[in-house]
């Protein structure tokens, strides 16, 4: 029995993380960042309208899986938590954080992590809570907390901000290494087809929160549709600086003037495709702003013939 429990206990000591869900659309997700690496394979748990389940320090990744059925089962955040450490002989190694789909949270810092270097526990918030260990202070928490509500940006990028802030206090001790974000909506992941919203890991990186915020964006463009506001009709103008940019990327070898016809379309869908905008194409008569942006920041305006 002892072999068994030393495979399932791992450690991700040195490290501070975000739980928090959107009251207005019932997103629940998970940020975190630490100077171990994959972080992101061991301490973020989610299931789509039931919760997300945090657990770090001498983390054991049944406390996610097992958290996750007791929130499924009716049960609240605190009872989930007394279950889960009542029958842990190293509840006192523990680090771990439940919110459930209401908002409702629970937290635990296992006594023996205020030993260790650095600064070890938690700051509850409005439907929100951030925990960590190993840290500069209490303010890395405090200041997650405070960024995640004073923001009104979707839940991941409330979740981004608030790591950001974390590091701007202090953060981990021994500085950073892997970062990590998980945001859960039912039929919000790729296509519609499951619930993953947002899947981020950062296995091992110089500046990692800072790679979980470039690929953030490439994830918004790649997996999320075209915001309709975003959306404007495609004038002649517009016509020809597309064509001049198939044109440079091989894609299109037609006529370059402002004509947008069946054919041309057709060749616009399939370089949106080649360049993995696949979430943004439509029938072709109105043209995705943010698309437009990313292509210009990447290749540049086209030189004219």
């Amino acid at each position: 029995m002892r072999s068994r429990r030393r495979q399932l206990t791992t450690l991700t000591g040195m490290t501070y993380s975000i739980l928090g869900r959107d009251a207005a659309n019932g997103d629940l997700g998970i940020a975190v960042a630490s100077r171990f690496p994959g972080v992101g394979g061991l301490v973020p748990y989610g299931e789509a309208e039931v919760g997300a389940v945090a657990t770090q320090a001498f983390g054991n990744p049944r406390h996610g899986t097992t958290g996750l059925t007791l929130l499924r089962c009716g049960a609240s955040p605190r009872q989930a938590l007394d279950v889960l450490l009542g029958g842990d002989d190293s509840a006192g190694r523990r680090q771990v954080a439940l919110v459930d789909r209401h908002g409702e949270t629970a937290f635990h810092t296992g006594a023996e992590l205020h030993t260790w270097d650095g600064w070890a526990g938690s700051a509850p918030g409005r439907q929100c809570v951030a925990l960590g260990n190993g840290l500069a202070g209490p303010d890395v928490v405090g200041d997650m907390v405070a960024t995640f509500e004073n923001s009104r940006l979707s839940l991941a990028e409330r979740l981004v901000a608030a790591l950001e802030a974390g590091r701007r206090a202090g953060g981990d001790i021994r500085g950073q290494q892997a970062a990590a974000l998980l945001v859960l909506r039912r039929d919000g992941g790729y296509g519609g087809l499951d619930d993953r919203h947002v899947v981020i890991s950062v296995y091992d990186h110089a500046h990692p929160i800072d790679e979980l915020v470039r690929c953030s964006a490439l994830h918004r463009l790649a997996y999320f549709p075209s915001e309709p506001a975003a959306l404007v009709p495609i004038g002649p103008e517009v016509a020809l600086e597309l064509k001049r940019l198939m044109t440079a990327r091989h894609v299109y070898a037609g006529p370059l003037d402002g004509s947008w016809d069946d054919d041309v379309r057709r060749r616009w869908a399939l370089f949106l495709g080649s360049e993995n905008y696949d979430n943004r194409i439509n029938d072709g008569l109105l043209l995705d702003l943010e698309v437009l942006a990313d292509l210009r920041s990447r290749y540049g305006a086209p030189a004219p013939s």
